[in-house]
């Protein structure tokens, strides 16, 4: 009945339809490889961060894998988006070019060789609460962005306390 508790029922519902919520980390996921970070609330920041990180995972080149297979899974999991081309600004030839190749899937996977390159064991992404709340309901903001592949957990600390001397 409706009144059973949650026991081993993980991941939030968001208030959504299970194909909705495939949808909208889908969208989050695309935007986050797209942008490097993207303001969400905490709770979809939160339920995002582990769609995102095995994503990575699955993306770092590893000896004996299939590229294509990996490649495969990725766009089952990104969804038919994952392949569409990022820019097409008409206006800059030059950016056109350059953009023209870059995808999400492509932009995932070169995300995921840097991590692969620092050997850095997971933790791809970090979810930072903001001090302001969302205008419509009040509901709590976040940035979810990705790691920078070269920051150490020794650099995170002095970055974040500095010494004075």
């Amino acid at each position: 009945g409706d009144r059973d508790m949650r026991h081993l029922k993980s991941g939030r519902k968001l208030n959504r339809n299970a194909a909705h919520r495939r949808s909208l980390f889908r969208n989050m996921a695309c935007a986050l490889i797209e942008h490097g970070q993207i303001i969400t609330t905490e709770a979809k920041a939160k339920e995002l961060r582990p769609f995102v990180e095995r994503l990575i995972t699955l993306a770092r080149p590893k000896e004996g894998r299939d590229a294509v297979t990996t490649r495969r899974l990725i766009v089952s999991r990104l969804g038919p988006t994952a392949k569409t081309v990022l820019t097409t600004d008409k206006a800059n030839e030059a950016i056109q070019q350059e953009w023209l190749k870059s995808n999400v899937l492509r932009r995932l996977l070169e995300r995921a060789a840097a991590y692969e390159a620092a050997k850095r064991p997971g933790g791809y992404t970090r979810v930072i609460k903001m001090s302001t709340y969302r205008i419509g309901d009040g509901g709590s903001k976040a940035v979810i962005a990705f790691v920078d592949p070269t920051e150490t957990k020794a650099a995170k600390e002095e970055s974040a306390a500095p010494t004075v001397s």
